[in-house]
């Protein structure tokens, strides 16, 4: 039974996902569905995730992949969102369904999403204090771009291209352009 205005509650909401057929990201008790996605975008997140798996075993770090949903409590509303990519390194974020204490989260940009990506999702998942890197992956140019956090809780940008290397700090890990783009045909 859904809230006065359709709206669902959060119990609701994580219910009707387990059961779904599709995604769907949830804001405010309203629920968006998720988009398909491209080859290129499955390739990237693929070629990261391959290389995330075996650099966290044996450590209290797991990486998950597009199906596991991240909670951000924010004053206004409960939000969860699908990010491509997390990892969390904290062994009490257990929740089957969604996590609630990434350290990293990576999203592939499309068309469709990187408005919401470079906005609402950043200024969300930056508000979690657990994060430590936001990185967005373009996939329809080498570029990256990447917001850590400094010493003093500051969020910091930097633009990376072709030549440079991808230092995910929070996981210990470095990335090339060509781990991260590996089979990926990008427009000329």
């Amino acid at each position: 039974m859904q809230s006065p205005l359709n709206l669902l509650t959060v119990e609701e909401y994580l219910k009707s996902e387990q059961d779904s057929e599709i995604r769907h990201e949830y804001v405010a008790g309203q629920i968006y569905a998720m988009a398909g996605a491209s080859e290129e975008h499955n390739l990237i997140v693929g070629n990261i995730f391959a290389l995330l798996r075996p650099h966290l075993r044996a450590s209290s770090c797991r990486a998950f992949v597009s199906d596991m949903k991240v909670k951000v409590k924010t004053q206004q509303a409960d939000i969860f969102y699908y990010p491509d990519l997390l990892v969390t390194c904290d062994p009490n974020d257990n929740k089957k369904y969604f996590k609630t204490n990434p350290n990293l989260i990576v999203e592939v940009l499309s068309d469709s999403t990187q408005t919401t990506d470079r906005r609402e999702k950043r200024i969300n998942y930056q508000s979690l204090e657990s994060l430590q890197e936001y990185v967005l992956v373009s996939q329809d140019e080498i570029k990256v771009e990447i917001y850590r956090k400094d010493n003093n809780g500051n969020w910091t940008v930097e633009t990376l291209g072709e030549s440079d290397d991808l230092q995910l700090n929070s996981v210990g890990l470095t990335l090339t352009m060509a781990d991260i783009y590996e089979d990926v045909l990008i427009p000329s």
